[in-house]
């Protein structure tokens, strides 16, 4: 059975979604973490993706120069839409129904990781479900007072670290998911 992984990126107090943050990750990353998560990308046999992030991606990375580009391109990709009728970016495959039942089903039959780039609402579902089995977070140092935070109401896991790496700018963590949920609301 695979595991599905979630990469994502924080400020210190704990936003993942800001425009400052966007605005600033050239700022704090080097070559060591860039080289780092194209290896967790590598590793990967596909990319799971809800709608809103592959349209945004789909238009991001095709003729994009950086160091993920290629591979980015080229790796398998579910996007999980109920709406979502034409994907046109390399080879994605639009995945209808549950959410969670689907991406079950697609964590079985797979052999690799599968991997999430950003908590997500795709993300946050599939934690919600136990079915995420990694969390690896960059801590990106800066306070920024609003925006999405990674840890939103009701959810709740038990997590055990697993990993730490320390880039110039940037911390690393590492946590194995608990396989039950344990979420409220």
């Amino acid at each position: 059975m695979s595991r599905i992984i979630v990469y994502t990126l924080v400020s210190a107090d704990g936003v993942f979604s800001n425009p400052q943050l966007v605005a600033n990750l050239t700022t704090y990353r080097d070559d060591a973490y860039y080289r780092d998560g194209l290896g967790v990308l590598s590793a990967s046999v596909a990319m799971l993706y809800g709608r809103k992030t592959y349209e945004a991606f789909s238009k991001t990375w095709p003729g994009r120069d950086h160091p993920w580009a290629d591979h980015m391109n080229r790796i398998k990709k579910y996007v999980f839409s109920n709406n979502l009728t034409e994907a046109g970016w390399g080879d994605t495959t639009i995945v209808k129904g549950e959410v969670a039942e689907e991406a079950r089903r697609l964590k079985e039959a797979a052999v690799g990781d599968l991997l999430i780039f950003g908590h997500t609402h795709l993300a946050e579902t599939l934690m919600r479900a136990g079915l995420v089995d990694l969390l690896d977070i960059s801590i990106h140092p800066m306070f920024l007072g609003s925006g999405g935070m990674l840890v939103r109401d009701g959810l709740r896991a038990d997590l055990t670290l697993v990993g730490t790496k320390v880039f110039s700018r940037i911390v690393k963590l590492s946590y194995a998911v608990s396989p039950t949920p344990r979420c409220d609301g």
